[in-house]
């Protein structure tokens, strides 16, 4: 079982920055893959940005460029570092975490992430 706690939301204006953080624990040796992904009211969840244990990430088209995932392995916890945000980006984001490179994962709570001015 893994337990995510996510941290950083908030209410920023277009332009601005925010950082998400996102622990996991358990009992779980080491997590392969770990990523935030968002989703809107009505709309599927989608994926903005992964990173493996090895470093290889992932990130959505409408992120690149601005986006930044980072993880520290040694404190089970990944970052997103969000920059010149966009009106565009307000939704609910949400850390995901895999043991294994298949599978759904588990699921953290979830944090608001509003850019308005």
């Amino acid at each position: 079982q893994v337990q995510l706690v996510e941290s950083g939301g908030g209410l920023v204006q277009p332009g601005e920055s925010l950082r998400l953080s996102c622990a996991a624990s358990g009992s779980f040796s080491s997590l392969y893959t770990m990523g935030w992904y968002r989703q809107a009211p009505g709309k599927q969840r989608e994926l903005v940005a992964t990173m493996t244990r090895g470093g290889t990430t992932n990130y959505a088209v409408p992120v690149k460029g601005r986006f930044t995932i980072s993880r520290d392995n040694a404190k089970n916890t990944v970052y997103l570092q969000m920059n010149s945000l966009k009106p565009e980006d307000t939704t609910t984001y949400y850390c995901n975490a895999k043991l294994r490179s298949y599978g759904e994962g588990y699921w953290g709570q979830g944090t608001q992430v509003t850019v308005s001015s």
